[in-house]
């Protein structure tokens, strides 16, 4: 058996924990080939195909601890419409299904977020390609899985940040805004500003008013304390609805600066010093929690056992403390939405943290 493996997306820590179980397990348990293919989709249109044979990874253990992908990866280029020098877009599918015929593989792990396994999906069921997903985003927001490997790393970092931040916010009587990633789903917000004793967090899924934030911190100095902690997501909307865009990667909108917006809106209404800290890519990079390393690895596992049984069109998921794999065709559907009725709200509430308010209309949150 020889099989194949790709990261895809956005990279994030824990990746090269989940290529170092796939190649323990496949080698080590099945006596199985592994190749790893670069740069995601892309390493299929080279020709040769750009590939590493991994098999003699099995005792890098260094890799467990390593953050990014020793493949690389890529979050643009989609194959179905390919960007051509000249602006147009054409179809590559066969090209990089041509790519991975020409490998002699017998099946694909891809491990990559929603946007890049309905790819990896269509290509298969266009190409008779044997497919298993790994889910891998520090938003947290694949459906079906409680955790995705990244996520609790990115978490630590953002944590970390507040941690920093307290004390020159408590030294200098501010407001200390963080700025986290969170492009459709406030996840990382809402667990490291718990974790990390934010007294606001804004995340995508609720509504929020400025009046009652500032008020809010100005309940905070009335109690006594001379600063006040924000977390807040990048992609949540201003007060006109707009969300804050700060650039664009081909055809899809960057996210970024509405830390800087809130804080002069609240600096306005409160008259405290505001001052502003964007983590963005930090959260991706560095070592990989253990928690990471454990999903990663896991999933890892799991995954070469699924080619084992036979079983694709699959992804590897935890739920409830064990690895499960559910249809990849759930897994596409779209972002999981933090649940507004969820144990963590109520706990970020109950502890005092302004969250503001569900929407009145808004689309259910996909759950595990």
């Amino acid at each position: 058996m020889r099989i194949g493996i790709l990261t895809s997306g956005g990279d994030c820590a824990g990746l090269n924990a989940v290529i170092l179980a796939v190649v323990r397990r496949a080698v080590l348990g099945y006596g199985w080939d592994v190749v790893g293919i670069r740069q995601g989709t892309h390493g299929l249109l080279q020709r040769p195909p750009a590939v590493v044979p991994l098999n003699d990874y099995v005792n890098n253990d260094g890799m467990l601890r390593l953050g990014g992908t020793i493949l690389g990866t890529i979050n643009k280029g989609n194959p179905f419409h390919y960007p051509m020098p000249d602006g147009s877009f054409t179809d590559r599918s066969d090209e990089v299904i041509a790519g991975y015929e020409a490998l002699g593989l017998d099946a694909l792990i891809g491990i990559g977020g929603d946007g890049s396994m309905a790819i990896l999906r269509e290509l298969a069921q266009k190409g008779g390609i044997n497919l298993v997903g790994i889910p891998k985003t520090i938003d947290n927001d694949l459906a079906h899985t409680e955790y995705s490997v990244g996520f609790t790393t990115a978490v630590n970092v953002a944590v970390d940040a507040l941690d920093r931040l307290q004390p020159t916010a408590a030294s200098h009587e501010r407001i200390m805004i963080l700025e986290v990633m969170g492009r459709d789903a406030g996840h990382i917000a809402l667990f490291a500003g718990i974790a990390g004793g934010a007294d606001v967090i804004l995340i995508p899924e609720m509504d929020y008013d400025l009046e009652d934030m500032a008020q809010h911190c100005l309940n905070i100095r009335k109690r006594g304390r001379n600063h006040a902690l924000v977390i807040v997501a990048e992609a949540i909307k201003t007060d006109t609805g707009d969300a804050v865009i700060s650039g664009h990667d081909g055809q899809k909108a960057r996210y970024g600066g509405v830390g800087h917006w809130l804080a002069e809106k609240l600096g306005e209404r409160t008259g405290w010093e505001t001052r502003v800290t964007v983590l963005g890519h930090l959260q991706r990079g560095g070592t990989p929690s253990p928690r990471d390393r454990l999903v990663a690895s896991t999933f890892g596992v799991h995954a070469v056992d699924l080619i084992a049984q036979g079983k694709f069109d699959r992804v590897v998921a935890w739920q409830q403390r064990r690895v499960v794999d559910v249809p990849m065709a759930d897994v596409i559907t779209g972002p999981r939405l933090v649940d507004t009725g969820e144990t963590m709200v109520s706990t970020a509430i109950g502890l005092g943290a302004y969250m503001g308010t569900p929407p009145k209309v808004r689309k259910t949150a996909k759950t595990v």
